[in-house]
């Protein structure tokens, strides 16, 4: 596993991933355990989520193009997919994400497995809010949910 560091408008970013691609970008990075001791630092593909993140920040990149290595059950895998297909300036609540992939009872499992997203900003978690129009819960924390959903205009401010 390769990683780095990257400094962002939301904070400093853990990126890490293989030859498979990325498999993770973290914001809150007191909370978690990592780069574990055996990873290596730097690769070519971190240093192009690093560019690709910068060009959003910037306001000049509305999609990314990484390949990803989330991991995760099917389930997960599912929900991120249908996180991925949630357009930039736009946001979605839990339970059309529910019925997006099928199961449209499952509204808690899909904020569990929305929640367990090992891949922030890129597979665009932060676009899942309440019901009722709220930001509710964000690994990364409501500044940072707030932050990005007002660079991509998806609420006023």
């Amino acid at each position: 596993m390769f990683y780095r560091y990257h400094d962002s408008p939301t904070g400093r970013l853990l990126l890490a991933g293989d030859e498979a691609g990325l498999r993770m970008l973290y914001m809150d990075l007191e909370t978690r355990h990592y780069p574990l001791p055996e990873w290596q630092e730097g690769s070519p593909l971190l240093d192009d989520v690093a560019r690709q993140l910068d060009e959003y920040f910037a306001g000049k990149r509305q999609r990314f193009d990484v390949r990803l290595n989330t991991g995760g059950t099917e389930f997960q895998r599912q929900v991120w997919q249908a996180l991925l297909e949630i357009p930039y300036g736009y946001t979605t609540v839990y339970a059309e994400l529910a019925r997006r992939i099928g199961r449209p009872k499952a509204i808690r499992a899909v904020g569990t497995a929305n929640g367990a997203n090992p891949i922030s900003i890129i597979v665009p978690c932060h676009r899942v809010i309440g019901s009722d129009g709220s930001l509710t819960g964000y690994a990364g924390g409501l500044p940072r949910k707030e932050l990005l959903l007002r660079l991509e205009g998806a609420i006023e401010g």
